[in-house]
């Protein structure tokens, strides 16, 4: 009963082309094939629109039809519509049980790879073309010019890398030498204000030690006013000079006396004498 339960439960997960009948897969095989056809047609006709629409009823028409997603997937490429044809040719690969399409299918998509410049996937899909067909001369030319073209990109890288790493490493480089060179601006610019802040504590400082000199210079003691000027040595006071004049005027006064008695004594004397 487990078992059976089990089966039960999986049978809604299968594909509902493998619930139909052999009959019903033919008859929706064959309606596929011509829609494909019509495809093709307008394809060739250069009817894109069209073409690209009947390719997509004939791909939901039938699972088993893998050329449909094929030519689909060649419209696209010749659209340079890369990722979709890409997808198409993976759906007819995994639609297909003949190692001939599955050969065209994974060539064709390395031929994306290589327009897409993707060389790393473009070798793989060579790969898996040439496990299908190894005798295929033109997949295995394009797998030897992808290995050499992912080689190439790989230099380029390293090499792109390299030079990168330098120019950060140069950058970084200039950088801490802006830096250092701001740093050292900044310290001569603070030692700039430290001394001119020096400068002007020095300038202040004197000036405030003349003012002080000046005040000292201008300020009398309290008691000025009460005590007499002492008279300073080897200086006569005021009384001794005046004394001093005093003696002179009246020396002055004595010597003048006597120059005038000097005078009166030696004046000539009239005498009356007879000739």
């Amino acid at each position: 009963m487990r078992w059976i339960s089990f089966l039960i439960c999986l049978m809604p997960a299968l594909p509902a082309w493998a619930q139909e009948n052999p009959k019903q897969v033919r008859k929706a095989l064959e309606a596929s094939r011509e829609i494909t056809r019509q495809a093709n047609e307008e394809l060739a006709a250069d009817d894109f629109v069209d073409a690209e629409a009947n390719y997509r009823r004939a791909i939901s028409k039938s699972e088993a039809n893998a050329v449909a997603p094929y030519n689909l997937g060649n419209a696209y490429y010749e659209k340079e519509s890369f990722g979709e044809a890409v997808g198409r040719y993976k759906e007819a690969g995994a639609r297909t049980d003949t190692k001939a399409q599955k050969h065209k299918a994974f060539h064709n998509i390395g031929n994306v790879f290589m327009r897409l410049e993707e060389y790393e996937k473009a070798v793989e899909a060579y790969k898996e073309a040439l496990r299908n067909n190894p005798t295929d001369e033109e997949t295995r030319y394009n797998l030897a010019l992808a290995k050499e073209m992912l080689k190439k990109q790989q230099e380029e890288q390293q090499q792109n890398q390299e030079q990168q790493e330098d120019q950060e490493q140069e950058q970084d480089k200039d950088q801490e030498q802006e830096q250092n060179q701001d740093n050292n601006e900044q310290q001569g610019d603070n030692q700039d204000q430290q001394d001119q802040q020096g400068e002007d504590d020095q300038k202040e400082e004197n000036e405030k030690g003349e003012g002080d000199r000046k005040e000292e210079k201008d300020r009398k003691p309290e008691d000025s006013k009460e005590q007499p000027e002492k008279p300073r040595p080897n200086q006569l006071s005021p009384q001794q000079i005046q004394n001093l004049l005093q003696a002179m005027e009246n020396e002055e006064k004595k010597v003048k006396e006597k120059i005038d008695a000097q005078k009166v004594k030696g004046a000539p004397v009239k005498t009356e004498k007879d000739w």
